[in-house]
């Protein structure tokens, strides 16, 4: 069943000056938000969202900054998703919270085009592309996202014919510890999940239970508590109300094998976006999707509806959810998790 009206209260619209929409965001903390989107703009707020910057990236106005990762108020590194053919596959960084930007890496091969970028550190990253020539191609830093490198590509399991990611919320990569990262995929006939423990070294790939039926079904996002568990969640942004297709998934393994979870309420709605929220003494999730914003506990369930807004991305930090959690969506939207 739905939460009360009194649970929908607990987010609430912070109005930003800006219709730009937004698929990047980066949680710094309580008072250090970052958001990245189209028409190369990017908002930060220093005072927990009392004041915003809207910034638009000089060099980049035709670009949409669809992954963003901020390290504090100061430092932020951004991917441009698009063909690369056609320009769209850049990476720009910024050391004085977006005053200057400096262009670090383009990529012009046809066929590459960023999904999503993760740091495990504030030198080393990750960013993931659809495949080329047959494989998922990733590029990676050593120093803040200065320079950036290809992984081998013969590391990597072949990919499957029509596969691909989702570039959607910045969150069908991501990573935990020092050197654990896992990327999803979606679009073939069956949804996987890559994985790595040496920073993308060596990589293996496992199933779902999730088979796609086009090119706009499959995992949207992953997150990971922990170097086992984890919660995938995705569908079809084509039949966002919910089409024949597990929406939750999770892992006890470190994603060597994947479970259908509990089914949400409602069933099968697309979710883009899913992240653990910290409560003393236990464990609950929010995923966000374009019908809305979904909460439950831990253990992959999605019970109880907080928002109807059309949602892409939502992430938190801290161990204080009545602060610092965060969505974003179309047409400048942003919306903040108030005290409970």
């Amino acid at each position: 069943m739905l939460l009360a009206s009194t649970a929908l209260a607990q987010w609430t619209k912070i109005p930003v000056p800006t219709t730009a929409g937004f698929r990047g965001l980066s949680v710094v903390s309580e008072n250090v938000i970052w958001a990245s989107g189209t028409e190369s703009t990017v908002i930060r707020t220093t005072d927990g969202g009392k004041h915003w910057n809207v910034i638009t990236v000089p060099g980049g106005e035709k670009l949409d900054f669809r992954g963003i990762k901020a390290f504090n108020d100061q430092t932020a590194v951004i991917i441009s998703s698009g063909p690369a053919e056609k320009g769209q596959a850049q990476i720009y960084r910024t050391t004085d919270g977006g005053k200057t930007w400096k262009q670090v890496f383009e990529e012009k091969r046809a066929g590459i085009f960023f999904d999503a970028v993760a740091f495990w550190d504030a030198k080393h990253g990750i960013v993931l592309s659809d495949p080329i020539d047959g494989k998922f191609a990733l590029f990676t830093t050593e120093d803040g996202g200065l320079t950036w490198k290809q992984l081998p590509p013969e590391a990597l399991p072949a990919a499957l014919p029509n596969e691909g990611a989702f570039a959607a919320s910045n969150s069908c990569l991501t990573v935990q510890g020092t050197s654990n990262v896992w990327f999803a995929t979606g679009g073939a006939k069956v949804a996987r999940v890559f994985r790595s423990n040496d920073r993308g070294k060596t990589w293996a790939v496992a199933e779902t239970p999730m088979h796609p039926a086009n090119a706009s079904s499959g995992i949207f996002s992953l997150v990971f508590q922990g170097s086992n568990y984890g919660v995938a969640v995705g569908g079809d942004y084509q039949k966002p109300e919910g089409p024949d297709l597990p929406n939750v998934l999770r892992t006890t393994d470190g994603g060597k094998s994947w479970q259908a979870a509990e089914v949400t309420i409602p069933a099968g709605m697309y979710l883009s976006s899913v992240a653990f929220v910290w409560h003393p003494g236990k464990d609950s999730l929010i995923a966000a999707g374009t019908k809305g914003l979904l909460h439950g506990l831990g253990g992959g369930s999605l019970n109880s509806k907080e928002s109807e807004e059309s949602l892409n991305a939502v992430g938190g930090t801290g161990h204080d959810t009545r602060l610092a959690w965060w969505a974003v969506g179309p047409k400048g939207l942003v919306l903040k998790k108030t005290k409970d």
